[in-house]
């Protein structure tokens, strides 16, 4: 069996950020969210993982997603986004008439996607699709089960849900639903939508189950998305020091990299210090990733992820809910009581 990540959309949602990274290589608890895709498909014994990616981004994620997991890596170019169905239909050569498992690579599962290959394997079906349920379904897409756990029928973003199971980032297919894709017209939204392609299974007869998610489940589409899934992600860190702390309290669960220094400062957990990373004078609160090689002094900041050799300097009021991307430069003199809330690219430099 093999697996496929789609990773080839624009992230325009998350702009400012994705105007110079690729969305997945986009950071949280430190790691690109690309790295947690591959980990969960690895873990499930696949090993054999196509990435689709887009002419923009390819060159960026080659560079980085080599080391990122121990298996074979073939990168597939979708020139057009053009649809989930769109992107698979752009991998054919490499799936070619092998089972195979579909990672949408924006999405984190807690639990990983072994459960839904495992009930794809064992299920003697055509597809499996991860559903979980969410409050508002009007933007999923959305399915409806018989009492056999078998889908029954799927609507794209319907105005009027007919139920609460959304679909998730998870599919399994077998190679039957590679004519009904090539078979596929573009919807009213201009893009060959896969829940079409799955609907032509349904009516045709085929088995389809649906598998419900288990533990939390996070499509890192937004900025308040990304610092989520760093929540998330910080809850379950193992705790270590291997960077040098002096005059400085760290409490809870934190890792410090190493190479980092922490001088006259406060850690509270769940939080990150990357590799190299220099603090002085700085309290860190929970859910705070520090990315590699920043410097941070002067500063307060909690709930928030900061990027790879960002500076940080004697900002005038604690920082919460903040992205902050690489190399970003945010100074100020500590004279007002003022708080801030911002989502900063790359590059950046903020006199304050």
């Amino acid at each position: 069996m093999k697996a496929l990540i789609l990773a080839a959309g624009r992230g325009t949602r998350l702009r400012p950020l994705t105007y110079t990274r690729a969305k997945p290589l986009l950071r949280v608890a430190n790691k690109p969210l690309l790295a947690y895709a591959l980990t969960s498909l690895v873990e499930a014994g696949l090993t054999e993982i196509g990435i689709v990616v887009s002419d923009t981004n390819q060159d960026e994620i080659a560079r980085e997603v080599m080391g990122l997991a121990d298996a074979n890596i073939t990168l597939i170019c979708q020139t057009e986004q053009l649809g989930l169905a769109h992107a698979l239909k752009c991998a054919q050569d490499f799936l070619a008439n092998d089972d195979f498992c579909v990672y949408l690579g924006d999405n984190l599962f807690e639990e990983g996607v072994g459960r839904y290959v495992e009930a794809f394997k064992a299920g003697n079906c055509d597809a499996t699709v991860a559903l979980v349920r969410v409050p508002d379904a009007r933007q999923f897409g959305v399915a409806v089960l018989n009492a056999q756990g078998r889908l029954e029928r799927l609507i794209e973003k319907p105005e009027f849900p007919p139920s609460d199971l959304a679909i998730a980032g998870v599919y399994c297919f077998s190679k039957n639903i590679h004519p009904l894709i090539n078979a596929l017209k573009p919807s009213l939204r201009g893009e060959y939508e896969i829940t079409d392609a799955i609907q032509g299974l349904i009516s045709s007869g085929k088995v389809v189950l649906g598998v419900e998610v288990q533990g939390w489940w996070k499509d890192a589409g937004r900025p308040e998305d990304l610092l989520e899934a760093n929540r998330l992600l910080l809850e379950r860190i193992e705790i270590f020091q291997r960077g040098t702390v002096e005059n400085s309290q760290v409490l809870g669960r934190v890792q410090i990299c190493e190479g980092a220094i922490v001088r006259n400062s406060t850690i509270v957990g769940p939080a990150i210090i990357g590799a190299g990373a220099q603090l002085e004078g700085v309290y860190v609160g929970p859910h705070t990733s520090i990315g590699a090689g920043a410097v941070l002094t002067d500063v307060e900041l909690e709930y928030s992820v900061i990027g790879e050799d960002a500076i940080l300097e004697s900002v005038p009021a604690r920082m919460r809910e903040c992205l902050v991307g690489r190399k970003t430069v945010v100074r100020g003199n500590k004279t007002a009581p003022i708080v801030y809330r911002m989502v900063v690219s790359d590059m950046s430099t903020l006199e304050l």
